[in-house]
């Protein structure tokens, strides 16, 4: 399987919708499927005519994590290394990209999976989804996912999904927040799209403003953040987008975007 099909793009009124493309291997990511996601991405970056992004496994789950018969096939550190570090690349790819990225999920999200989830904006799933972060029944600690899994949900709940590896269904991964919403699995996509479809609707340059602005005051102290935001927006204010999206409201007429 080349590299491009084991991801698959298809554009839509303004949004890519990009499907890991890995069914016999519940979508495990390995190392070719991994860069072929950061390639998709990194390309979606530069296309000003997408302005949304759904992430989703085709076949029966969405992403069962890191392949773990490709890790073991030929053992070495530096496999291991370029593994974990693809990785890492992957998910700070996806909230670098001025384009919001949502997880449409179904079936299991577990280990690199669920951070996978955790990595993404915003997050659906069918209510009978599972999530898990495993790797302690194996005697390997979910230690990359757990940097996304701790900036997604409460500290404790992330806790007990790392040190039990067990299972949780979709409401539990709702109420901790890793998720938005868990849905009937036959509303699933109409929901993910009309989200979809309402985000790309605004400004491209608005979109990518909040987003970069969202994870850089995360980390600061609050008196930072705030500093930082009021800085950010006082920019925006003067981009043409603030100035057209401000009169079209006051004109109560729909406006018309620049990205700029």
């Amino acid at each position: 399987m080349s590299e491009q099909s084991m991801v698959v793009q298809r554009n839509k009124n303004a949004v890519a919708w990009l499907t890991i493309n890995r069914p016999e291997a519940y979508n495990a990511l390995s190392l070719e499927c991994m860069q072929a996601l950061i390639y998709h991405l990194k390309d979606i970056a530069k296309d000003r005519s997408v302005r949304a992004v759904v992430l989703s496994g085709s076949g029966k789950g969405f992403c069962a994590g890191h392949d773990l018969k490709e890790m073991t096939a030929e053992p070495s550190e530096a496999l291991y290394q370029q593994t974990f570090s693809t990785c890492v690349e992957l998910m700070q790819t996806i909230q670098q990209i001025p384009q919001p990225v949502i997880a449409k999920v179904h079936g299991i999200a577990t280990a690199a999976g669920c951070q996978l989830v955790a990595s993404c904006d915003l997050a659906y799933a069918a209510d009978n989804t599972r999530f898990a972060t495993p790797g302690v029944n194996i005697g390997l600690f979910c230690s990359t996912p757990m940097v996304a899994l701790t900036r997604a949900v409460h500290r404790k709940q992330a806790m007990e999904m790392l040190l039990t590896g067990q299972m949780i269904m979709a409401d539990k991964a709702q109420s901790i927040g890793l998720i938005n919403a868990a849905l009937a699995p036959e509303q699933l996509e109409e929901h993910v799209t009309e989200i979809a479809e309402q985000i790309a609707a605004k400004s491209s340059y608005t979109l990518k403003v909040g987003k970069e602005a969202f994870y850089r005051q995360a980390d600061m102290e609050q008196a930072e953040a705030y500093a930082y935001c009021s800085q950010v927006m006082a920019e925006n204010m003067l981009s043409e987008d603030a100035q057209e999206g401000i009169d079209a409201f006051l004109n109560k007429r729909q406006p018309c975007w620049k990205g700029r």
